[in-house]
């Protein structure tokens, strides 16, 4: 196993190494792991609304079903069936601590759907950001590859051409810092 583990030890260093030296792909992977989690959240999203349509029916049918019990308590009373009523005012009773039950489950449910709703908010401003940062870091890319000097600077470059390699220089350190403080962020 020793092998096996230096060699997988060795792609990851390398695959490490690689995304390092071009930070647009790494960008590229955050931005499409927040694409599948804002589809997994938006799937999370249409599964509680249908339990909360569901929640919603089956409260709506409880309480149909309490009125109907409620008017033939009130009949069994007024014909003197005491012994139809009480037995009904039992049942009454019951459905009404399942129709309690149910309210509470369907507020635990909005909470959810709102936290969701938060979340997934979140998740898609992320994304956006990505995808500018994306944008600039592809954009900077074809700019160092156009530029002349960029990977090997030249002494004998007017002063406005170490300025502008000088330029490319820290916006690509920049692009690196807020990649690395995105994936601080994303971390927690």
């Amino acid at each position: 196993m020793g092998i096996f583990d230096d060699f997988s030890r060795f792609l990851e260093d390398r695959l490490d190494e690689y995304l390092r030296n071009n930070p647009h792909l790494e960008l590229m992977v955050l931005e499409e792991k927040l694409r599948e989690q804002e589809e997994e959240t938006l799937n999370l999203m249409t599964d509680l609304r249908r339990q909360e349509k569901q929640m919603q029916d089956e409260i709506l049918a409880l309480a149909r079903e309490i009125q109907l019990w409620h008017a033939r308590i009130e009949k069994a009373k007024a014909a003197n069936r005491l012994d139809l009523a009480e037995p009904a005012e039992a049942h009454e009773a019951n459905l009404l601590r399942q129709g309690n039950q149910k309210w509470g489950q369907m507020e635990m449910l909005k909470e959810r759907i709102q936290q969701t709703q938060e979340l997934q908010r979140k998740v898609e401003t992320r994304r956006k950001e990505v995808q500018a940062k994306v944008a600039a870091a592809q954009k900077a890319r074809t700019t160092d590859q156009t530029t002349p000097g960029w990977s090997s600077p030249s002494w004998n470059q007017t002063p406005s051409g170490n300025l502008n390699s000088l330029e490319q220089q820290f916006r690509r350190w920049e692009a690196e810092e807020e990649l690395d403080q995105l994936r601080r962020s994303m971390g927690k």
